[in-house]
């Protein structure tokens, strides 16, 4: 395969980035994540962290109040970042060797968000 023909982050990167405060009510991190149809935010005063659908389900599971509970509270910490010209498949083996389903682009900042999903529709 030639190293022009396959796809980097860049092309299919959500942007423009969709951020919480670490300090917002879970519920409000829910509402953002339904309305745009996005599945992670990244925390803007976590310094290197998100928080995910799945990260609301397991508080919603423990029992926790979603307008008492703020996003801080459950957020994952120190995740993987990945860079803006890294090829699908690289993203794909660190999905899979980290076991996570999104990863921040950086690039000196954070500027979007790659999925899961956008790495099997590009490598399907």
């Amino acid at each position: 395969m030639d190293l022009n023909d396959r796809t980097r982050v860049s092309e299919v990167m959500s942007t423009p980035l969709e951020t919480i405060g670490g300090t917002e009510p879970l519920r409000e991190a829910a509402r953002r994540m339904a309305d745009d149809d996005i599945s992670a935010l990244v925390v803007t005063t976590g310094g290197g962290c998100i928080i995910t659908q799945s990260d609301i389900v397991g508080a919603v599971a423990a029992g926790r109040d979603l307008d008492e509970s703020v996003v801080r509270d459950v957020m994952t910490e120190n995740v993987e970042t990945v860079t803006p010209d890294l090829m699908m498949e690289e993203v794909a083996a660190m999905m899979t060797m980290y076991g996570v389903k999104h990863l921040p682009v950086v690039d000196d900042d954070y500027v979007g968000m790659v999925s899961s999903t956008d790495v099997a529709a590009q490598l399907s």
